[in-house]
C-alpha cells in the first residue's frame, strides 16, 4: 500500500517541524504549507488523505482554508487551535473539520487522532436501507440526511455520529462509547469533541431530536411515524 499523504498547515516553524517529524516517523508522506493560500493550492495539487490545519494563519485563517478545501474535495481535517473557545470549535466543525486539538498537545495524541480519522475514513459503508424516524430521514446509500424534506449538509463525522445514534434509537449512549466507536479513541478524555459535534447536529437538524442525559451521554429520540 502506498504511503498515506498528510498535509500539515502550520505557520510556526517549531510546531510544524515537530508535527512533520512525528507523522513521518509514523509512516506518512508529509507536505507542508505555512499560509492559507498556500494550503488551498497544496490541497488541490497533492490531494492529501488528511489535513492537519492550524486555525490562525497568514493570508486567511484555517476556517477559510477548510471551507475552500472541502468545497473542492471532501477530506478529513484535524484542526489545531491555540484558543479553547467553544465558538471557534463550533465554527470549525461547521465548515468541515472532523476533530480538533488545543495547543499545547502531545505528539502521541496527535498521531493517535490522525490514525483514528484515517481508519474511520477507510471504513466501508454498505448501502443499507434508509432510516426514517419522524421528521428525520437518513439515506445511507447516498450518505444524505433530510429533516422535514429539507436536506441537511453534515460533515462526515456528523453523519457517522447521527447514524450511530439513529441505529440505537432511544438508547442512552455514553460519551466514552461514542468516542470509542466514532472517533476510535480508547482514552476517556476528549468528551468535549462529542459535545461539540452534538451541538453542531442540533444546530443543523433542530434541538429537539437529541436528548442530553446529564452525566451520562446522549440519545436520539425522534418521534416515529
Amino acid at each position: 500500500m502506498s504511503e498515506r499523504r498528510v498535509l500539515v498547515v502550520e505557520d510556526d516553524p517549531t510546531i510544524a517541524g515537530s508535527v512533520i517529524a512525528r507523522l513521518r516517523a509514523e509512516g506518512f508522506a508529509v507536505a507542508h504549507a505555512g499560509t492559507g493560500p498556500a494550503a488551498v493550492e497544496a490541497a488541490g495539487r497533492l490531494k492529501p488523505d488528511l489535513i492537519v490545519l492550524d486555525l490562525m494563519l497568514p493570508g486567511f485563517d484555517g476556517l477559510e482554508v477548510c471551507r475552500r478545501v472541502q468545497a473542492q474535495r471532501p477530506v478529513p481535517v484535524l484542526m489545531l487551535t491555540a484558543r479553547d473557545d467553544e465558538n471557534d470549535l463550533l465554527v470549525g466543525l461547521a465548515v468541515g473539520a472532523d476533530d480538533y486539538l488545543t495547543k499545547p498537545f502531545s505528539m502521541r495524541v496527535l498521531a493517535a487522532r490522525v490514525h483514528a480519522l484515517l481508519r474511520r475514513a477507510d471504513r466501508s459503508t454498505a448501502p443499507d436501507a434508509p432510516i426514517k424516524l419522524g421528521p428525520l430521514e437518513i439515506i445511507r446509500s447516498e450518505r444524505r440526511v433530510r429533516r422535514d424534506g429539507a436536506e441537511a449538509h453534515l460533515t462526515p463525522t456528523e453523519y457517522d455520529l447521527l447514524v450511530y445514534l439513529a441505529e440505537r434509537h432511544r438508547s442512552v449512549l455514553p460519551r466514552e462509547r461514542l468516542l470509542a466507536e466514532i472517533w476510535g479513541w480508547a482514552e476517556g478524555y476528549g468528551t468535549r469533541t462529542v459535545d461539540s459535534h452534538i451541538k453542531a447536529l442540533r444546530r443543523k437538524l433542530g434541538a429537539d431530536l437529541i436528548r442530553t442525559v446529564h452525566g451520562v451521554g446522549y440519545a436520539l429520540e425522534a418521534e416515529t411515524q
